[in-house]
């Protein structure tokens, strides 16, 4: 029987992608401070051209009462 090898980079790449294709398709926007940094949800609210969804990243800003300056991130992307 072979072992088969796969190194830790492949492995965070591989469990990164697994993540984001898991991602919820909301229809609003989440209230400040009720996403974990990092976090990615996709809203279909209208507000992006057609054929492409609002990706929105967490942060964890100090406004809504987190500990560092992260901004959350908007972007249209492809669906």
């Amino acid at each position: 029987m072979r072992h088969i090898g796969i190194s830790s980079t492949a492995l965070v790449v591989l469990l990164t992608g697994l993540a984001t294709a898991r991602a919820e398709v909301l229809k609003r926007e989440p209230p400040m401070g009720k996403l974990m940094p990092g976090q990615v949800v996709f809203v279909d609210d209208g507000s992006c051209p057609k054929g492409q969804i609002k990706k929105v990243t967490g942060g964890d800003h100090v406004k809504v009462g987190g500990r560092y300056h992260i901004e959350r991130t908007r972007m249209c992307v492809a669906k």
